[in-house]
């Protein structure tokens, strides 16, 4: 819906708007600057007895000069540039005495301070010479001490001036320095940490490489062998063996997967999924454990985490079964649902629903994984027996179809041909 019809602005129309407050913010007191001396050149020269009538030329000038003063924030020269002939004229016109260099003064000190240090120094120059000039006129008129005191009096405000505005342009500049060393200094460490952990990544990758790809390794080839000389001699290959050396190639593939992982940046894809559940169901039944696996709903491809985190949720529940429930039969359950999928892994072993589950590492990590994209982990036993690990994980979008329905070869029910 456009942000029209709703009633409301486009969020870049609300920064320009808040720009926008900010700078008026900050030329109030440029503004209310202006007024003051305004009103104080105005005062000054109906009070002067040395002062002639002011004019409506008079007022005019000292307009353009608060104009002027109230705008050199933004446009420092051009405020300058006004500023000083209007002062000029004005004291020429009325003789209003050291009051009149005051707008003069404060677009001089921000042209300084934005970086127009020739400029000042000329207005500067131009005013005091023209104020000079109308002070040697009148000498004649009165003591030529007060001319004196009033030109070194303003020689001093001009020159202070002048300095202040150069003290003020270093400090903001040294300050913008600050600024962006801070901003690379940021971007700086965000690297470091980077550079860092793609060394840690590596560091584990090799420590995991030395420490279990020779021990798998040896698993691997001495159950290879072993199956090898029971068919050389025509025995009958022990399931346990079989299960020992599937076991032993899975385990390889997923120690390569994980090195892979770590050696590769995080955007590039996994090689376990959904999708794989189906081997580990395999797996398990090899190993002995009676198990199905049952796909209900529209399956669909999933976000990547939600994904790993589906296929470790049914790896480790698998492991937990192996481990606590003996030869207990297992049903892996996966429901994709339109905005959630469920994975419920239950077996029929030996858990008794009056004793505490006391989470080890594994239903720890299964929490961790399930938390951490918002979802929900149920583990425990059943009230008439065994053992359950229910997840639901939210699924922000559905993606394109790909079937309907699938059960493993083990499963009850139609379509027992295809596998998920």
């Amino acid at each position: 819906m456009p942000y029209a019809a709703r009633g409301t602005r486009p969020p870049q129309r609300l920064l320009y708007c808040a720009v926008m407050n900010d700078q008026r913010r900050a030329d109030l007191p440029y503004l209310a600057g202006a007024v003051v001396i305004a009103v104080l050149l105005v005062g000054n020269a109906g009070a002067a007895a040395d002062a002639a009538p002011v004019k409506l030329v008079d007022l005019g000038l000292v307009a353009l000069a608060a104009v002027a003063l109230a705008a050199c924030r933004r446009y420092p020269l051009a405020a300058l540039a006004v500023a000083t002939p209007a002062m000029l004229a004005f004291h020429l016109r009325v003789h209003a005495g050291v009051s009149a260099a005051f707008a003069v003064l404060g677009t001089v000190y921000v042209a300084v301070r934005s970086g127009h240090r020739i400029a000042s120094v000329v207005a500067s120059a131009v005013f005091l010479a023209g104020f000079f000039a109308r002070e040697l006129s009148v000498a004649a008129d009165g003591p030529a001490q007060l001319v004196a005191e009033r030109t070194t009096l303003l020689l001093g405000w001009f020159v202070a001036a002048n300095i202040a505005g150069l003290v003020a342009g270093q400090r903001r500049a040294y300050l913008r320095q600050v600024e962006q060393r801070a901003i690379e200094a940021e971007r700086t460490r965000e690297e470091t940490a980077l550079r860092r952990a793609v060394e840690e990544r590596l560091r584990i990758a090799r420590e995991l490489h030395d420490s279990l790809t020779h021990s798998i390794s040896l698993i691997k080839v001495q159950a290879g062998v072993a199956v090898h000389l029971a068919r050389k001699r025509g025995e009958e290959v022990p399931a346990a063996l079989l299960a020992i050396q599937e076991a032993s190639n899975a385990a390889m593939r997923e120690l390569r997967a994980t090195l892979d992982v770590l050696r590769r940046p995080d955007d590039d894809p996994l090689s376990n999924g959904i999708g794989r559940v189906a081997e580990l169901v395999e797996q398990a039944d090899a190993a002995g454990v009676p198990a199905t696996l049952t796909v209900h709903g529209v399956v669909r491809p999933l976000p990547r985490d939600i994904d790993q985190a589906g296929y470790r949720i049914v790896q480790e529940a698998l492991t937990n079964v192996t481990r606590h429930a003996g030869p207990a039969k297992t049903r892996v359950r996966i429901d994709y649902l339109p905005r959630q999928l469920i994975i419920e892994v239950t077996d029929d072993g030996c858990a008794d629903p009056s004793i505490p589950v006391q989470p080890g590492v594994g239903l720890r990590g299964m929490h961790e994984r399930v938390s951490a994209l918002g979802g929900h982990l149920r583990a425990a036993p059943r009230a008439d027996g065994g053992f359950t690990a229910r997840a639901e994980l939210p699924v922000p979008d559905p993606g394109p179809s790909v079937s309907a329905t699938q059960r493993s070869p083990r499963s009850s029910g139609p379509d027992p041909e295809e596998r998920a």
